[in-house]
């Protein structure tokens, strides 16, 4: 049966992005083939459509690291026709034939149920951007951040991963410092429910000295580089921050000082490599305890659309979520 794909070719000349109809049997082997009726656009699906290669080395590819939808084919005894599935990271969308497409086919080992209470469309305004912020929070709370610890800095705030941390946080009682370099969406994070926002230059101050003042009781970095360190260098003591992004920088300068004098921790976080059975007990939390109503962060983006916002996602200026509408 055909469907319609999104697809990036590459040529002598760069890459084209183009929407086309592909066969099923065109699709990789595996367990499971799905009817994706919503995906959601990443940051890393930017990385992939413009050749990114240490996300995608092979072309043409379809991108989408997120997926969401009903099984049609099932040859595991997990799951049946019918069931409504998610499915984000491991390889789908950067090696394999990801969720910008109608369809998709993985093993039974990447995808997780739907758990009751989370529609296939919420699932997908979170996506991995939302569960990398609900897997952040997840583990500095485990680390023994409570709302008593402190405020807790939010930086990239307008970005997937921040908006879904910021509105999170808020609803589990948090004091919540935003940070942000678009001054026009202050009003926008404090209804999402920042107590303050700063700028990225107010995040940077200071950058020069080995420590600064103790004031997060807790750190979500969506960006790395500078401010991530002098994150690490304002926590409080016995605090923590959980790194999950480098859109300012991979690296940053780093001294052993806050870690020796305060006691402080910095936690990695990834959502692609995430034991499936891990991943599932997130969801079932995003689905429960930590639901969320998340369509004011939602632009709806349709197949024919996805090239202009990979553009725009990858220049900063998207904010919130964007959802593929299939």
């Amino acid at each position: 049966m055909g469907f319609r794909a999104f697809r990036v070719a590459k040529g002598d000349d760069g890459f084209t992005r183009s929407i086309i109809e592909r066969e099923e049997s065109e699709l990789p082997a595996g367990d499971l083939l799905i009817e994706v009726k919503y995906s959601s656009l990443n940051f890393k699906d930017g990385l992939s459509a413009t050749g990114n290669p240490g996300v995608t080395r092979n072309f043409p590819h379809t991108p989408g690291i997120d997926a969401a939808g009903v099984v049609l084919e099932s040859g595991h005894d997990d799951f049946a026709p019918g069931d409504e599935v998610i499915a984000i990271g491991f390889d789908l969308g950067m090696g394999t034939s990801g969720g910008f497409a109608e369809r998709i086919r993985i093993p039974a080992g990447w995808a997780v149920k739907c758990p009751a209470g989370l529609s296939l469309h919420a699932s997908m305004i979170i996506g991995t951007a939302g569960f990398t912020a609900a897997e952040c929070v997840q583990k500095l709370e485990q680390a023994g951040m409570t709302p008593a610890s402190g405020p807790v800095l939010v930086t990239g705030a307008t970005g997937g991963v921040g908006s879904v941390a910021v509105k999170l946080l808020a609803q589990l009682g948090y004091e919540v410092t935003a940070v942000s370099g678009k001054a026009e969406k202050t009003d926008w994070l404090k209804a999402l429910g920042a107590s303050d926002v700063i700028s990225r230059e107010a995040a940077l101050a200071g950058a020069e000295k080995p420590l600064l003042a103790e004031t997060w009781g807790g750190v979500v970095d969506t960006v790395g580089g500078e401010i991530l360190f002098n994150a690490v260098k304002s926590l409080r003591y016995g605090c923590s921050l959980a790194a999950c992004g480098l859109v300012a920088a991979p690296t940053f300068g780093a001294s052993v000082l806050p870690f020796i004098l305060r006691h402080v921790n910095l936690l990695g976080i990834d959502s692609v490599q995430l034991p499936i059975d891990q991943k599932a007990a997130i969801w079932q939390r995003l689905a429960t305890d930590w639901l969320m109503d998340l369509s004011d962060l939602e632009e709806q983006l349709t197949l024919d659309s996805v090239a202009t916002a990979i553009d725009r996602i990858l220049a900063g200026q998207m904010v919130g979520r964007g959802v593929v509408h299939l």
